[in-house]
């Protein structure tokens, strides 16, 4: 399990790990075969579908996901009916997806200074990106604001403080986050306090529509030592019968122990 702290002051836990720039995401994603893991994606649910219950699919709606990785959500959003544009800063996964996927709209980016008019889009798509700011997300939340069209939504998931995350936090088990001796080097992630992750995003011009914890089973095993083992066996079954047992266990334990949340706004 990653080195964790817990910073008592913002209610947030301290991952440690490589650190997530540009380079390390350029190696860990080429490792998958990016050609067949696109292709595949066409029918997820969990992006485009949710994104079809807030906004019609139509080639009139421009959506972006901004940090958008190999782009198999770009692909998704683009199969399923919509004008869709990635950004991500790893420029040599960008220009691999570029190569095979010409047609995508997938350039190189830095989504705290976004090349778009204001009020471009009518949805901003966020997976798993705001944590991983040490300095925090403010010029990311400046950008979304100014490139989300008024009425258009925000659909945003981070690893955050689940019950179970805050009773560990309480009863002392995680490290005590001391700012002066931390290695900023070593950081990779926050678990985000959802409460202020919300206020912050209302008082930028946003309401919140929908709160939705994610992942049970990756917050169980990650975070209760002697069910890492199973857990992590079920997790990473490929076979039919695993899916569906992982699917069942996650939806259960997600209110309780999911690693991550979806936040979904819509600006005023």
């Amino acid at each position: 399990m990653p080195r964790k702290y817990f910073d008592r002051q913002k209610n947030r836990l301290i991952f440690e790990g490589d650190s997530p720039d540009s380079e390390n995401w350029d190696k860990g994603w080429s490792r998958f075969d990016m050609k067949s893991y696109i292709e595949n994606s066409k029918n997820e649910r969990f992006v485009s579908g949710t994104t079809k219950q807030y906004i019609q699919a139509d080639k009139s709606k421009k959506i972006l996901e901004g940090g958008c990785g190999l782009g198999n959500f770009v692909y998704s959003l683009d199969y399923n009916g919509y004008d869709t544009y990635g950004i991500d800063f790893a420029e040599r996964t960008v220009k691999k997806v570029n190569e095979m996927f010409p047609k995508l709209k997938i350039t190189i980016g830095d989504v705290r200074k976004l090349d778009f008019a204001d009020n471009y889009f009518d949805g901003y798509w966020s997976l798993g990106v705001i944590e991983h700011f040490y300095e925090g997300y403010d010029d990311i939340l400046k950008e979304m604001t100014r490139i989300t069209r008024k009425g258009g939504y925000l659909f945003i998931t981070f690893p955050y403080m689940s019950p179970l995350r805050k009773i560990k936090a309480k009863l002392g088990l995680y490290e005590r986050f001391d700012e002066n001796t931390f290695d900023k080097s070593r950081f990779y992630q926050f678990a985000l306090n959802p409460s202020r992750v919300i206020s912050d995003f209302e008082k930028s011009g946003f309401t919140l529509i929908k709160e939705k914890p994610l992942t049970g089973l990756k917050g169980m095993k990650d975070e209760v030592a002697f069910l890492e083992r199973p857990l992590q066996y079920i997790y990473d079954g490929k076979s039919f019968i695993f899916k569906v047992v992982g699917y069942a266990i996650s939806l259960m334990l997600s209110r309780f122990s999911g690693h991550a949340v979806l936040l979904v706004f819509r600006k005023k």
